[in-house]
């Protein structure tokens, strides 16, 4: 993919015309943290929803000392709740162990499902093990992809203390809730986890007995043990 000069990025981030502006942003994949963070800030308050959405994408995927700033602002202030739940996302993509408090904050008090989950998700990205009580709070949510989100965090942070918490799932009528399950334990060598996974490895959902297989598999390799 041949890169445009910043100066012509910049220019065409300013179009009237909206595909131009995607276009352009959609450039900067190629560019320097330090170089694409001040175009991006261009259109973070942009008309266009989508645009904006993916300039919050680009924040989380392009981590300078202003990145994770930005995020935490966009997060605690946007009106939009699908705006904020991209917001969550970036500073999961980010990996930056501080946002621990804020991403834990709004789980607790965003009223939007979609940015909770959104949350919920970030804090298994950013691998912090002090977001067990966050997700095993979460596991007692109404909302079903609130539960598939806190399992699989669970399993991203290695919370091996969330095994006998997350097992009651291995039952769940959601087959997507029983996959996250069997895809989490592969990253929770105990025991349980492996009874569970042969439990599930003969699942009548094709996907979820799949998934059972391989964390069998990887929890079998030497040094995974439970």
């Amino acid at each position: 993919m041949v890169t445009l000069p910043l100066e012509e990025i910049s220019a065409q981030l300013e179009s009237p015309n909206l595909r131009d502006r995607m276009v352009a942003l959609a450039s900067l994949r190629h560019i320097s943290p330090e170089e694409a963070v001040p175009l991006i800030k261009k259109v973070l308050d942009d008309e266009s929803l989508q645009l904006r959405s993916m300039a919050i994408f680009a924040l989380g995927v392009k981590p300078t000392g202003e990145s994770y700033e930005i995020l935490v602002k966009i997060l605690e202030n946007d009106p939009d709740y699908g705006i904020r739940a991209d917001a969550a996302g970036a500073l999961g993509y980010l990996g930056d162990a501080r946002a621990f408090e804020i991403l834990s904050r709004t789980f607790y008090e965003d009223t939007d499902w979609l940015v909770r989950f959104s949350a919920a998700v970030a804090l298994g990205n950013i691998k912090d093990p002090r977001a067990h009580d966050v997700l095993i709070q979460a596991l007692d949510s109404k909302e079903t992809v609130l539960q598939e989100a806190a399992i699989s965090a669970l399993g991203e942070i290695q919370d091996i203390e969330s095994v006998d918490s997350i097992l009651r799932f291995a039952q769940s009528e959601d087959w997507l809730v029983r996959q996250r399950l069997a895809e989490a334990l592969g990253n929770l060598p105990t025991t349980k986890s492996i009874s569970a996974l042969k439990y599930l490895e003969k699942d009548q959902h094709p996907n979820v007995a799949e998934a059972a297989r391989i964390s069998l598999v990887r929890l079998e390799k030497p040094g995974n043990q439970a």
